[in-house]
């Protein structure tokens, strides 16, 4: 499997920014790592290897990039609006630098987004913003609201709100998305929606479930058993859902 490691610097996050990329052709998935965790986790929890084979074939490429949760939404030395400040230059690193990288990998073609745990809110967070570039999302034991407290989850910005939190929760924009435009963008993007049925996020994911619904967007909800909010599982659902 051919695997390559890129690292850079990033004028956006004004430090070095690395990623890995599984494959060497086939659609590009950019794949969100899990709360806190690295571009190479989803290499040593076995998940990239449950995809060996089909990476191996051609079917497609994967990009694992770096997470800077720490930095921002889990970063409780900062106020809640410069956490939210630093999600949003992360979000121009993904946009300008990451992305431009993928398209010159696969022809121009549209790419697809991946995540699991804190990396489908990512996903989805990207996704339901910017649809014009992405034809398929798969979010997996995610969470959409950063601001609601999830049993032993806090609420990541203390109660603080402003319009740039509001505009990166999907709860909490998409309800209130009227352009026809962007709407028909999100309609037209195969979604896949995973989560286990005892995972304390399984609420959140059904109400996010029914406000695709409510906006005509047509979506694929699966509830497995158990927690099914580990490597074990993720390398299940990468297998049958990537």
């Amino acid at each position: 499997m051919k695997r390559e490691y890129h690292k850079w610097y990033s004028d956006r996050m004004q430090r070095e920014m690395e990623l890995l990329v599984f494959g060497h052709s086939g659609r590009a998935i950019l794949f969100f790592p899990t709360r806190m965790a690295r571009f190479y986790d989803y290499e040593n929890w076995g998940i990239v290897d449950a995809l060996r084979e089909r990476i191996n074939n051609g079917e497609f490429q994967l990009f694992c990039v770096d997470s800077v949760d720490n930095e921002s939404f889990y970063n409780n030395n900062i106020h809640p609006a410069d956490r939210i400040r630093r999600h949003l230059q992360y979000e121009q690193y993904i946009l300008k630098e990451v992305v431009p990288l993928m398209q010159s990998r696969s022809s121009g073609s549209q790419l697809q987004v991946a995540g699991c745990s804190m990396g489908a809110y990512h996903a989805a967070n990207f996704a339901l913003k910017y649809p014009q570039l992405f034809k398929r999302l798969v979010c997996m034991s995610g969470r959409y609201d950063l601001t609601q407290k999830i049993e032993d989850f806090r609420d990541l910005f203390d109660s603080y709100h402003n319009e740039d939190i509001y505009f990166n929760m999907p709860q909490q924009f998409l309800p209130n998305i009227s352009d026809c435009t962007l709407l028909n963008s999100i309609r037209s993007m195969e979604i896949i929606v995973a989560i286990g049925e005892t995972d304390p996020f399984i609420n959140d994911n059904r109400y996010f479930n029914q406000m695709l619904w409510a906006k005509g967007i047509t979506n694929q909800f699966y509830v497995w058993s158990g927690f099914a909010h580990r490597p074990r599982y993720w390398r299940q659902m990468v297998a049958l859902y990537l």
